[in-house]
């Protein structure tokens, strides 16, 4: 459709805004605890790692930075909203902090939205990162009642070429730190939120990934790479998916590698979990097996990924849109079936 059509079709469609789902965090030191309840709420998670996570907020100046990360994606995203002629309101509700998800959706049917497309800031198929956000919809629906606005979340977007592409571009530039000499013999790790084994086995999580890797992988010019693991929480005694960056790391340093690219593919901004478990302490073991960690940025503002978050919403409103992916896996359902990602017994302290 151009762009000229675009204000007629309006007419026609359901959806009435955007709503920006996603995990929430602190934006000021004192924040911090009440946030991590709020995580945990309902769960037996010990106090000592409740506050073992709360130090690493603290390394990280006691303010998260996926809030302002969520901000300029959502001035971004209005932006290329608008030069495609969708004149649509962007709103933003959170899991965990402010702006809570039932505050969001009454400041929306206060604004008479009766029908709204939530992009969640999670590419993958999992319980944590779908299902759960489903849930946690309809808990805020029924927070604020018959006014609630209905809220269809877009598809998951692991595929979609504009979340590949600005992967592929900030894994060009990483690359690009190195002499043309050792590019090619740098590894890749391509680094995702490691979630418990059975957990996995209910989703395509780690399928989705490792299709992921493969198609940002071909940026790359011939380097070896693996898919690995970070941020895992829970007792020890419950397996989770491997392996973890820093097993790698100490692998790849006694194979005799010097510089590792490290490719966080499983996150879509430089939010906590990235800028401490990569930047803090996968630094802290590539120092002392002295091996130079050089990391990409994930995908973030890209240009590449915003115009592909204002595609997924518009093949919604637009009936004859195209339903983009690239690679071997085609397009995920609107709807997820009732039997994936299914309720965990313990959902990762994040």
């Amino acid at each position: 459709m151009e762009r000229g059509d675009h204000t007629a079709s309006m007419k026609c469609l359901v959806h009435d805004a955007v709503l920006l789902v996603s995990f929430g965090g602190p934006d000021k030191p004192e924040d911090i605890l009440p946030f991590l309840d709020n995580v945990i709420r309902d769960r037996h998670v010990p106090r000592e790692r409740v506050l073992e996570v709360a130090e690493q907020y603290q390394r990280l100046g006691g303010k998260s930075p996926i809030n302002d990360q969520n901000r300029d994606l959502i001035s971004s995203l209005e932006n290329e909203l608008r030069s495609h002629g969708y004149h649509l309101p962007v709103y933003w509700g959170n899991r965990n902090w402010h702006p809570l998800l039932p505050d969001t959706l009454q400041k929306m049917a206060d604004d008479g939205v009766k029908r709204a497309l939530a992009f969640v800031t999670s590419a993958y198929s999992s319980y944590s990162g779908c299902r759960q956000y489903l849930e946690n919809i309809e808990q805020a629906r029924a927070v604020v009642g018959v006014r609630a606005p209905k809220v269809d979340k877009l598809r998951a977007f692991f595929n979609a070429p504009g979340f590949v592409e600005a992967n592929r571009e900030q894994l060009r530039k990483a690359l690009t730190q190195l002499s043309t000499e050792k590019r090619s013999r740098a590894p890749v790790l391509y680094t995702a939120h490691s979630v418990p084994s059975w957990m996995a086995e209910s989703s395509d999580y780690e399928k989705q990934l490792l299709e992921t890797a493969r198609l940002v992988h071909e940026a790359a010019e011939g380097n070896p790479w693996k898919l690995v693991y970070q941020s895992r929480s829970g007792p020890s005694s419950v397996p989770w998916l491997g392996p973890d960056i820093s097993e790698a790391l100490k692998d790849l340093a006694h194979s005799g590698a010097h510089t590792v690219i490290l490719a966080p593919i499983g996150f879509i901004s430089d939010h906590m979990e990235v800028q401490y478990d990569l930047d803090i302490r996968a630094k802290e073991v590539a120092r002392e097996l002295g091996v130079i960690l050089i990391r990409a940025s994930t995908a973030g503002t890209h240009p590449a990924f915003v115009a592909g978050i204002r595609e997924l919403i518009e093949e919604r409103l637009v009936p004859i849109a195209e339903r983009k992916v690239i690679g071997k896996i085609p397009p995920q359902p609107d709807n997820c079936p009732k039997s994936c990602c299914p309720p965990p017994k313990h959902v990762p302290l994040s």
